[in-house]
């Protein structure tokens, strides 16, 4: 009887061993860069690299089928990327052969729901105990593994690396990330012990060779077929050859390299920008001392919310202030980076007024470390374009041309700014309030007088605003003045977990290969084709490093609105869109079918606000998220606000508001409206009937679901989340049309930040009490699971404070 042969596990364990013990090699790897380093290693297991598979099988005269091979032959690899280290480089290695030491990522470095900004900033600082034969796994180590990996093509140890990137962005790695994603060099200018050390329990693999060093005493280097060179070096990072005999080039002489990882390089910017716009605001109190929180309109922190306090009392009894990495004080982001940030219609800030506020603590913090003229440019771009003054009262407007900079002495924005928008301001107001009534509108079966029409016609489309520019004088003020996008129906996901990175301008995924290619660069996200009744989008998100990984505001001025639209039939508000953000607490006490509300705010006459309402379907819990258009009749509904009784360290109590909220009763779907469908997030949205319905076809163009107006049944008293009865938002005018058209978007933060779900809506009709949204199983993905590598101490729970953010951005045709 025949005894069985080798398991697969037995020759792994074999192939592995004769890699730890150099035996049996049949090419030596020379490799120079950040270290230099001699590899006894295995053709037959290195084609599993493409790298290593192009050099051996691409034609090279070292994949010459009749050519004699020497067991000690040897071949040179430079690598030019000083991205890569030898601990990543021997890690990629030893992943080739089945091994080589499982990574550790320090727990202290991995948010999760219950510590959101990780456990320094919640006070709780896990164990580093690095367990035995485990690599420690930086976000510097991180960076090096992913560059090297894509470099040597092995998408497994590259995709690895990402997840655990993606895993560990938040306070005290954020700017490392972003940093390597916009391609600045880690090692270049800050080279550490570190990058030339072996890797843990690869120690002996390496054999350290001088330049004359050959092995076995044989010079048995060979060259590679089709360079220009005769050296046998391949460069990894340019393809450029070196010759063998050159001496080193000294770093500090050279301009330093970028290097960019296509759409892994995109990714991990988006992921970054994210978090960003989630938790910047939160970050400013940790560096300036002198920062202070305006008061809401529930007497709390409102810049950060009520997490601000907490982690702020939890910080000063934990953390110096020396600890706190910088974010927006010099040394952290870029003055751009700032600047942009702060403009972003995704940044968490409750309105302008306080977008206002927060942009002049980050000014004045800069300008503490001294003041820079090429900064100043910035700043004043920053003041005059960013914030939208036009949706401030007048009162505010009225302040803010009376504030002095401290540091300065002058005006942070110029009068001519501010008299420009109270003048856009009031012929909004007129277009609102004096919209004639249009006699040909179809009747309303009843003896009242016909309806005005819902769109107050102040949308152009490019075609017209051609036609404008046509007539204007070379200086004309006409090709200087801003638009802004009516948006289209989309639904996108960015950062962690999102789809941009791994779909082609088609819509067809990317193969591994294209997806981590070093110089893959996708065209911009394009817009499905447009129907009869939908134009083509001007305007899409596009997260690559020059749209700042997709916080740019989309704001053009006449010529640019044409160059992106050469079909003439997308639409522009020369008015800025309304921007806010609303956050909910306690959504997991959220009722099947009741609403959570938040703040109401008013807008060219009409009152706003967003709820969010659970759904369960087939056993999936689902989010849907809405704007509605709220009574200016009906009660205000309660708001959600923090459940805190107490804020820890403060001495100080806060009022605990639990009421129910609202039930809602749908009504039958509606067949002839279809459902809004998104290639990121499947299934996304159904949509539930409603009295006022859009108009079209099954054919129609995809849109938001609908929700029917708030119930007034009786409720049971239960556990609920926390509310709070405000009162009403201050507002000047009423707009007395029933119906109005509105075009709007919603973006959702996930729980740690890292990533956003953006619903962008084309105008709706809203009629009063009547609300547009969306409904998606991935807006409650974190709230039932965790984050990170390791297991959390047992018993752990998520944390209260921990709040489902949204920023919303409204605009009206």
């Amino acid at each position: 009887m025949n005894s069985p042969g080798p398991t697969a596990t037995d020759i792994q364990s074999h192939l592995y061993n004769s890699f730890i013990q150099g035996s049996t090699y049949d090419v030596a790897i020379r490799v120079t860069g950040n270290w230099t380093a001699l590899y006894k290693l295995h053709r037959v297991v290195l084609i599993q690299s493409g790298f290593f598979r192009s050099l051996f099988t691409a034609g090279f005269v070292e994949s010459k089928p009749n050519r004699p091979r020497s067991s000690s032959e040897e071949i040179c690899v430079s690598f030019d990327d000083y991205n890569i280290t030898r601990p990543a480089f021997e890690i990629c290695i030893s992943r080739l052969y089945g091994g080589g030491p499982s990574l550790f990522v320090s727990p202290n470095l991995i948010p999760t729901t219950n510590n959101p900004l990780g456990p320094p900033f919640s006070g709780i600082l896990e164990p580093e105990d690095l367990p035995v034969g485990h690599q420690p796994a930086s976000p510097r180590f991180l960076l090096s593994l992913l560059a090297t990996s894509i470099y040597l093509s092995i998408p497994a140890v590259a995709s690895q690396s990402l997840s655990l990137i993606l895993k560990t962005v938040g306070p005290k790695t954020v700017l490392d990330y972003l940093n390597f994603a916009c391609g600045k060099c880690f090692t270049y200018s800050n080279p550490l012990p570190e990058d030339t050390l072996p890797a843990v329990g690869l120690e002996k693999i390496a054999f350290e060779v001088g330049d004359d060093d050959r092995v076995d005493g044989q010079s048995t280097t060979k060259s590679i077929e089709g360079l220009k060179s005769t050296s046998s070096q391949i460069s990894a990072g340019t393809g450029s050859p070196e010759s063998e005999e050159s001496e080193p080039e000294d770093l500090s002489h050279r301009q330093e390299p970028c290097y960019h990882y296509g759409t892994v390089s995109d990714k991990i910017g988006e992921a970054c920008a994210c978090w960003l716009a989630r938790w910047a605001t939160d970050m400013l109190p940790y560096e300036d001392i002198n920062f202070i929180l305006p008061d809401s309109r529930l007497r709390s922190k409102s810049v950060s919310s009520i997490i601000s306090s907490k982690l702020s009392g939890s910080l000063k009894s934990t953390q110096s202030a020396s600890t706190v990495p910088p974010l927006w004080g010099r040394g952290g982001l870029t003055a751009k980076w700032a600047a942009t940030l702060v403009s972003a219609d995704t940044l968490f800030v409750k309105n302008e007024r306080e977008r206002y506020n927060f942009a002049k603590s980050v000014v004045e913090l800069r300008r503490s470390e001294g003041i820079l003229e090429e900064e100043e440019v910035i700043w004043t771009e920053m003041f005059e374009r960013g914030i939208h003054y036009v949706n401030m009262p007048f009162e505010d407007i009225h302040h803010i041309g009376q504030d002095i900079s401290p540091t300065t002495r002058r005006p942070y924005v110029t009068i001519s700014t501010l008299q420009a928008s109270h003048w856009c301001q009031s012929v909004l107001k007129h277009a609102v309030t004096s919209r004639p009534y249009n006699p040909s509108s179809p009747a309303t079966g009843t003896s009242s007088p016909p309806p005005r029409d819902k769109e107050l016609g102040i949308a152009l489309t490019t075609a017209e605003i051609l036609s404008q520019l046509s007539n204007a004088r070379p200086n004309d003020p006409e090709r200087f003045k801003p638009y802004y996008p009516v948006f289209n129906d989309q639904s996108v996901r960015v950062g962690d977990g999102g789809t941009s990175a791994v779909t082609t301008s088609t819509g067809a995924i990317l193969s591994m290969e294209e997806l981590f290619s070093p110089f893959h660069n996708p065209a911009p996200r394009q817009p499905r084709a447009a129907t009869a009744q939908e134009p083509i989008p001007a305007v899409s998100i596009v997260t690559t490093e020059d749209k700042f990984f997709g916080l740019v505001t989309p704001r053009m001025v006449a010529q640019d609105c044409i160059n992106s639209d050469p079909n003439g039939k997308a639409k522009w508000s020369p008015y800025p869109p309304y921007r806010f953000s609303v956050e909910f607490w306690d959504v997991d006490l959220l009722k099947e079918k009741s609403r959570l509300h938040s703040q109401t705010i008013w807008y060219a006459g009409s009152l706003f606000n967003v709820y969010v309402q659970l759904v369960r379907k087939k056993g999936q819990a689902q989010l849907g998220i809405y704007l509605h258009r709220q009574s200016h009749v009906d009660p205000l509904p309660a708001s959600s606000i923090p459940p805190t009784s107490r804020n820890p360290g403060d001495g100080t109590d806060n009022h605990h508001y639990r009421q129910p909220s609202f039930p809602s009763f749908p009504l039958p779907a509606s067949p002839q409206i279809p459902n809004h469908y998104s290639p990121s997030i499947h299934p996304v949205t159904s949509r539930s009937g409603t009295p006022a319905q859009r108009n079209g076809t099954a054919s129609s163009p995809p849109s938001p679901s609908s929700s029917p107006p708030i119930g007034s049944a009786p409720f049971i008293l239960s556990a609920s989340p926390s509310t709070l009865t405000l009162s009403p938002p201050q507002h000047n005018y009423r707009d007395p049309r029933t119906a109005i058209s509105a075009y709007f978007s919603i973006s959702c933060a996930s729980a740690t930040g890292s990533s956003q779900t953006r619903f962008s809506s084309s105008p709706d009709t809203f009629t009063v009490s009547q609300s547009w949204g969306w409904k998606s199983s991935s807006l409650r993905t974190e709230e039932f699971l965790e984050l990170g590598t390791q297991a959390l101490p047992s018993g752990t729970v998520r944390g209260k404070e921990v709040s489902l953010r949204a920023t919303v951005v409204l605009g009206l045709v």
